[in-house]
C-alpha cells in the first residue's frame, strides 16, 4: 500500500485531535489506537518514507520478536502497520522536522511548527521519535548549503521527486556504505536515465550485503557505473550565463508568474575531488546524494521543556504522560523503570497513552475497555462491520 498523501501546505495550521511524531512502528500504532478511540491523526516524520528506524536500518533484515509473525522484515512491517491504519486516513507529513512545540492556554490545544513552514493545531502531541530525528551525517562541503533540496539531496527519493534532477543528468553519489551503493544500482537499473553515475568514497573499499558488491563490480567492469576514489573538497557553481552562452534550463519550474525570470540561484556543475596520488580533479555533477548515513539526535525535543533522563523522555508507565500535560511519548525515546526497546514493549506503550490521552481529553469518557472482536463500534471504524458475527 503506498503511504497516505501529505495534504497541501497551507497558511492555516492542520487542526488535529492527536499530532504523532514519528512514523515508525510506536507512532504508526499509537495512530491505530487513537483511530479505535475516533480521536484523528496527523503524523509527521522527518524521513522521506515511513517506517523509521525500522525501515531506515532494517527494510530487508529479518526480525523474529513480532508477536504472531513468525518473520517479518522492517519493510513488510511498516507495510502491514500502513495498512492497518489506513481506515482511519492519517495525514501524512514527511521530510519535516518539527522544531516548535507550545501550549496555547487561551485556545487549549498545542501549536506545532515543522523546518518545512508546515504548522499544526493539535489538541494533544505523542512523540514516538524512536532514539530521535534520523538526520544525515553532517559532512564539510564547501558550497553545499546553496544546493541543498535543488540539486543536493540526502535521500534519492527527495531527487525523484524534484523534476529534472536525474534524467539526463550526471549524477554524483557520495558514500560507501549500502545505502550509497544500492542508489548507485537503482539508478542505473531504474528508469531515472542519467547521462552518467558516479559513486564516492574516501577508499576503494565498499560495505554492502555481497549481492549488492558483486553487482557493484559488475556495472564497474562494463562501465555503467563510474567509482572515484578521494575526499570531496567544494562544490563548483557554473560561471554566469554570457549574452551568447545560453543559460542551463533550470531544474524546477519557473515561477508561473514570471515566465520568463531567470534561474538567478548558483547551479551547481561540479565537485572538487582530492584523490589519494595526484592533485585535486573536477567531476563534472548536476545531482549530488549524499548519502553518508543517518545518526539519530535529540535535536529539538531538548529544547521543550519535558522533563528528560538519560537523554530520555521521562515518563509515567501507566500512562506514558511527560512532563508537560497532554504531551504523551512512546518508544526508543521514552525512559521508565524496566524499559525495554523492543518494538513489542512500543505497541504496549501506544495502547496506554492512547487511552490516556483520550481520558485526558474528555475527563468524561467511558473508561470501559471495547474488544475488536465483539465491538460493532469499533468493527464499524475498521470497515469491518457484521464481518466478526457469529
Amino acid at each position: 500500500m503506498p503511504a497516505p498523501a501529505a495534504p497541501a501546505a497551507s497558511t492555516e495550521p492542520v487542526q488535529t485531535d492527536a499530532l504523532v511524531i514519528g512514523a515508525g512502528p510506536a507512532g504508526l500504532f499509537a495512530v491505530f489506537q487513537l483511530g479505535l478511540l475516533e480521536l484523528h491523526a496527523e503524523l509527521v516524520d522527518v524521513l522521506p518514507a515511513p517506517g523509521g528506524q525500522c525501515a531506515e536500518l532494517y527494510a530487508d533484515k529479518p526480525l523474529y520478536d513480532i508477536p504472531g509473525l513468525v518473520e517479518t522484515t522492517g519493510a513488510d512491517l511498516t507495510e502491514r502497520l500502513l495498512r492497518q491504519i489506513e481506515p482511519f486516513k492519517p495525514g501524512l507529513h514527511l521530510g519535516q522536522l518539527v522544531t516548535d512545540l507550545r501550549w496555547d492556554e487561551k485556545r487549549r490545544r498545542f501549536d506545532v511548527t515543522t523546518d518545512g513552514g508546515r504548522r499544526f493545531a493539535a489538541r494533544c502531541v505523542f512523540i514516538a521519535a524512536g532514539v530521535g530525528a534520523f538526520l544525515p551525517r553532517a559532512i564539510k562541503l564547501d558550497g553545499l548549503e546553496r544546493h541543498l533540496g535543488r540539486q543536493a539531496f540526502h535521500h534519492l527519493s527527495q531527487a525523484r521527486e524534484h523534476p529534472g534532477a536525474l534524467a539526463g543528468r550526471q549524477v554524483v553519489i557520495l558514500g560507501g556504505e549500502e545505502p550509497a551503493v544500492a542508489a548507485a544500482l537503482a539508478l542505473i537499473d531504474g528508469v531515472d536515465a542519467p547521462a552518467s553515475v558516479t559513486l564516492i568514497h574516501r577508499r576503494d573499499d565498499f560495505r554492502a550485503p555481497a549481492p549488492l558488491l558483486q553487482r557493484l563490480a559488475q556495472a564497474r567492469a562494463a562501465g555503467r557505473l563510474h567509482v572515484a576514489i578521494g575526499q570531496p573538497q567544494a562544490l563548483l557553481d557554473a560561471a554566469p550565463p554570457c549574452d551568447d552562452v545560453p543559460a542551463l534550463a533550470p531544474l524546477s519550474a519557473p515561477d508561473e508568474a514570471s515566465p520568463s525570470q531567470p534561474d538567478a540561484a548558483p547551479r551547481l556543475r561540479a565537485l572538487r575531488l582530492d584523490p589519494p596520488d595526484g592533485g585535486p580533479i573536477e567531476l563534472p555533477c548536476d545531482t549530488l546524494l549524499i548519502l553518508q548515513g543517518l545518526s539519530p539526535r535529540l535535536g529539538p525535543i531538548a529544547d521543550w521543556g519535558l522533563e528528560l533522563e538519560r537523554k530520555q523522555l521521562a515518563v509515567d508507565a501507566a500512562t506514558f504522560a511527560t512532563s508537560q500535560p497532554g504531551v504523551h511519548a512512546v518508544g526508543d525515546i521514552v525512559h521508565y523503570p524496566g524499559k525495554k526497546k523492543l518494538i513489542l514493549s512500543a505497541f504496549h506503550e501506544a495502547t496506554l497513552a492512547a487511552h490516556a490521552a483520550a481520558q485526558w481529553l474528555d475527563p468524561s469518557r467511558p473508561t470501559h475497555l471495547e474488544y475488536t472482536t465483539s465491538s460493532p463500534r469499533l468493527q464499524r471504524l475498521l470497515g469491518r462491520s457484521g464481518q466478526a458475527q457469529g
